[in-house]
């Protein structure tokens, strides 16, 4: 494991701001990754997005997504028909593995998440937009 994963457990592992780095792979217009752990099957880290700028559509593949609001709150959009939801500070949410979504700030915040990722795969997929079978 890396980025603070321990390979032997021998006590708590810190990992500061100083030593979070940005993640593997792709990653989503709109939207900044910092990376604490990682894993196998799990991704942890912190995100932040500038208010009112969407995201690209993306969906995390084969990993489950949870996600805590420190700060601000989102609006998150899925689906072929447009579903939106608010998620604000203090909520938690999860996003199932390969639903195809994009996320902004609530207009005039700016957002800050803790997030986790749990399965097997790529954890960022980029995409078009949602269609019927995603």
């Amino acid at each position: 494991m890396t980025n603070g994963s321990p390979d032997v457990k021998v006590g708590p592992v810190i990992v500061p701001p100083s030593e979070r780095t940005g993640p593997p792979g792709e990653q989503t217009q709109g939207m900044h990754r910092e990376q604490a752990f990682v894993g196998d099957d799990r991704w942890v880290g912190y995100i932040t997005s500038e208010p009112g700028e969407w995201s690209g559509w993306h969906h995390h593949g084969e990993t489950d997504t949870y996600f805590y609001v420190l700060q601000g709150g989102i609006e998150f959009e899925y689906g072929v028909e447009g579903s939106t939801v608010a998620v604000g500070s203090g909520d938690f949410c999860h996003v199932p593995k390969g639903l195809v979504h994009r996320e902004r700030p609530r207009p005039g915040s700016r957002a800050e998440l803790v997030r986790v990722r749990l399965g097997h795969g790529p954890t960022v997929v980029n995409v078009d937009g949602p269609t019927a079978d995603r």
